[in-house]
């Protein structure tokens, strides 16, 4: 079906969303942190990056800013993911490139649902 680079620092939501993915027919690599993540992509460039915005380090907004600069990752979607769920979290994510912005707790199946049509559509270019 296609791979997703999950990047999540929090052990209990990682496992959460590896499992939700995994169930869905969806390869699974992950980061804990956003410079993990970006060693991550640089070896295996994966159909989309499910970040997390608060990380150690560089925050997923800082992350989803860099991929989306570099000509070799600008077109891997980016699904940013938060407890801060306001509308000026999900303006300021969307502002970063990002292909879409879910709140936590994760509704499992949108999240599958929104990951199959981000690596459908990344197929399809």
């Amino acid at each position: 079906m296609g791979t997703v680079l999950v990047v999540e620092d929090s052990l209990t939501d990682m496992q959460i969303l590896i499992g939700c993915l995994q169930k869905g027919g969806i390869d699974v690599l992950i980061a804990q942190t956003g410079e993990e993540a970006m060693a991550t992509i640089s070896r295996h460039k994966p159909d989309v990056v499910l970040l997390d915005v608060v990380l150690p380090g560089c925050s997923g907004f800082e992350v989803c800013r860099e991929l989306k600069e570099n000509a070799e990752t600008n077109s891997i979607p980016i699904v940013l993911c938060s407890t801060k769920g306001g509308e000026m979290d999900k303006f300021w994510g969307m502002k970063q490139g990002a292909s879409a912005y879910l709140t936590k707790p994760i509704d499992q199946e949108e999240l599958v649902r929104t990951i199959k049509l981000l690596i459908k559509k990344s197929s399809e270019v």
